[in-house]
């Protein structure tokens, strides 16, 4: 044989992998966490072609077809051909505004999650880092935003400046940067005191430069899962306050606005789909954004109590067949 050949490892032999490719072998081995990935990824298609949808519909996701949308009777038109989702009470195609409701969610939740991160990350690092009075300061901060109820300050915000997409997502991540903040601060606690970090300081490295070349490498993994995870209280958040009249002014479609005039008329009660489709759509959104946080959090991390678990699982199969 040539001695350029390349050999393949002897059997028993330890093959090296980088921990981005341990990563993704761990993630793959999760069927439900891809399942969501997949999931989530139709659904970010269906919001994106929302235009086209309506383009090939021929149909107005604020359009009134009172000819073709309602019945003699003046009541929804159940899925048909022309309107394959039905129609709602005033004749508006359901499927044309679902699409746009999707926009709407997973705009509010993604944007709304990213913000409240980043806000929450600020804050968890100097209070953890700092300490002290800042920290005290910081935390009863934190506390005091915890303590304020979240539909009071949406009804008072809302009779000041009236409903509007902006207003929703400042409400959400007003209410949603401080658990990012509390789980940073405890982190950066315990990473302040780490070797790494006093040789830094040994070195002449500032707070500053600590705190952005040593610490932040170091919240990358609970940043990525805490961000995913805050995406579905995001968009169950916007679809609350669609509901309650406080978040996206109609016609503008929004999936929680659906609900609300499905409930509102109660026309549910003779046309299903009405209440069926939206909230299918809601609950499949957030549960695979869960699925898909703990998958990755089981991936990244696989100290976690569900990577024991499974290992441990593993083990004692293979011990009962030896």
């Amino acid at each position: 044989m040539s001695a350029t050949m390349t050999e393949e490892p002897a059997a028993g032999t330890v093959v090296q992998r980088s921990p981005f490719a341990l990563t993704i072998r761990r993630f793959r081995r999760d069927r439900a966490s891809l399942v969501a990935l997949v999931f989530i990824g139709f659904l970010v298609i269906f919001a994106a072609c929302a235009p086209l949808i309506e383009t090939a519909m021929g149909h107005s996701p604020i359009e009134q077809y009172r000819d073709t949308g309602l019945s003699d009777m003046g009541l929804p038109v159940a899925p048909n051909v022309e309107f394959p989702l039905g129609t709602d009470h005033l004749g508006r195609d359901v499927l044309v505004r679902l699409a746009y409701g999707a926009r709407v969610s997973l705009l509010v939740g993604v944007f709304a999650s990213l913000a409240a991160s980043l806000i929450g990350l600020v804050v968890g690092v100097v209070a953890g880092y700092v300490g002290g009075a800042i920290d005290m300061v910081l935390s009863r901060v934190m506390d005091l935003v915890m303590s304020v109820p979240f539909l009071l300050c949406a009804l008072a915000l809302v009779s000041v400046f009236g409903p509007s997409l902006e207003l929703s997502v400042s409400v959400i991540v007003f209410f949603s940067w401080t658990t990012v903040g509390r789980v940073i601060r405890a982190e950066v606690s315990s990473l302040r005191r780490r070797e790494f970090i006093e040789a830094s300081r040994s070195l002449g490295a500032g707070p500053l430069s600590i705190m952005i070349r040593d610490i932040l490498p170091n919240l990358s993994v609970p940043i990525l899962i805490y961000t995913t995870m805050m995406i579905p209280s995001s968009v169950v958040f916007e679809a609350t306050l669609s509901f309650l009249g406080l978040g996206i002014v109609p016609p503008t479609p929004s999936w929680g606005g659906m609900l609300a005039d499905a409930a509102g008329n109660s026309i549910y009660l003779v046309a299903w789909w009405l209440v069926i489709f939206p909230g299918t759509a809601l609950l499949l959104t957030t549960l695979a954004f869960n699925i898909l946080g703990d998958g990755l959090r089981d991936a990244l991390d696989p100290r976690s109590a569900p990577a024991r678990i499974s290992r441990f699982k593993k083990k004692s199969r293979q011990a009962g067949r030896g």
